[in-house]
């Protein structure tokens, strides 16, 4: 998608597929003012996915993007977007418990509240794992705000590409059926 981004309209509702240089694989998309949805792909949550997360999301210039929430594990999370460039940075602070048990965020979040905030509770939380890394932005959709169909199920081998290659949405941005 060639989309120049100027203002903050620009970014939301914006669907976005980006490699970390530490080879973790993230999908995230931009909901509305003030809720993301995301899925993980590659890393030591791999498998987790993510509706309805409420963050702080900015312009901070023309094209330049900073978003940033608490998770109920307790995970800290600032991104900042340069889409333009197609890059960007993330910077995620990871309670010590999920550095030391990640195998339990694995999953989809949103039914599982409980037994993240009961982890929360359980497990040390520091020392933080800090991890500030780059990232080279490797797919750019245009789903519109509150698309419902943008992360709607489990992370599955191949979703990327197939969203990369248009498997995955139909031109309306509508998840195809399987």
């Amino acid at each position: 998608m060639a989309k120049t981004f100027k203002t903050l309209d620009d970014f939301l509702g914006t669907h976005f597929i980006y490699t970390y240089d530490n080879g973790w694989e993230y999908e995230w998309y931009a909901k509305n003012d003030h809720t993301v949805d995301y899925r993980i792909h590659g890393g030591m949550v791999a498998g987790r996915w993510v509706t309805g997360q409420e963050a702080n999301i900015v312009m901070l210039t023309d094209g330049i993007y900073k978003v940033d929430w608490t998770e109920p594990t307790g995970t800290d999370v600032a991104l900042v977007f340069l889409p333009n460039e197609g890059k960007m940075h993330g910077t995620i602070f990871f309670p010590k418990w999920v550095q030391d048990h990640p195998e339990i965020t694995v999953t989809y979040q949103n039914d599982h509240i409980d037994l993240m905030e009961e982890s929360r509770e359980k497990y040390d939380t520091y020392p933080k794992m800090v991890v500030p890394e780059f990232a080279k932005i490797t797919y750019v959709g245009d789903a519109g705000q509150n698309n419902e169909d943008v992360i709607s199920e489990a992370p599955y081998d191949g979703i990327v590409d197939d969203i990369r290659e248009g498997r995955y949405f139909d031109a309306n941005y509508k998840r195809v059926k399987k």
